[in-house]
């Protein structure tokens, strides 16, 4: 089994190369610590799984892992992260990503996990996947959905009004109207739960 490592902190990425090393059948044929470089590596070295972190520099994990499905399909993409947000969740699934992991799984059930992926399983810790299925359905619109979506970029209202064709007091209406549905407290927090609830 050919593997990519695709991890920021350096030292568990030395610990999982160190833990997949011991196993005969695995071979750790490139390492990442930025999301932008998971999809060039892998096109280089060929691997048959990746494993992905979801919070890496440059791309997060779940972007690249469905960059990888689209650009090499016959590499299947284990997500290994320690943020177990539903929404997360149903972003690797929509990803085409064959599993979803915590960091804290112990590490023979990592390796057995692998291996259920190249045997053409799926593997998602059962918790999570539970919590995915009693999460909330959104209660944004389409269109309050794309305006929070801009202004968790970082995009300020002028703008937002400016790429999405609008008015600049629709868009201030919309932020408002998602504060109030999200039932938080103000912005920053609206763009918090929406990102764990997978609304955005």
């Amino acid at each position: 089994m050919r593997v990519l490592l695709a991890e920021d902190m350096q030292l568990l990425r030395g610990s999982l190369v160190s833990l997949l090393h011991q196993e005969a059948d695995i071979e750790v044929v490139a390492e990442v610590a930025r999301g932008d470089d998971i999809l060039p590596l892998a096109l280089r070295t060929e691997p048959d799984l990746a494993l992905i972190d979801i919070g890496l520099p440059g791309m997060d994990g779940l972007s690249a892992a469905a960059q990888l499905h689209q650009q090499l399909p016959s590499c299947r993409c284990l997500i290994v992260t320690s943020l177990g947000w539903p929404g997360n969740i149903r972003r690797a699934l929509e990803a085409h990503a064959s599993g979803f992991l915590l960091k804290d799984t112990p590490p023979d059930q990592l390796v057995l996990a692998m291996r259920k992926v190249m045997a053409g399983e799926r593997v998602i810790d059962s918790e999570l996947a539970v919590s995915a299925l009693e999460s909330t359905p959104s209660p944004f619109t389409p269109r309050e959905a794309e305006v929070l979506r801009c202004a968790a970029e970082g995009a300020p209202p002028q703008e937002i009004a400016e790429q999405l064709h609008l008015e600049l007091s629709t868009v201030r209406n919309y932020l408002s109207k998602v504060v109030t549905k999200s039932g938080a407290r103000n912005r920053v927090d609206t763009i918090r739960i929406a990102l764990q609830e997978g609304w955005i």
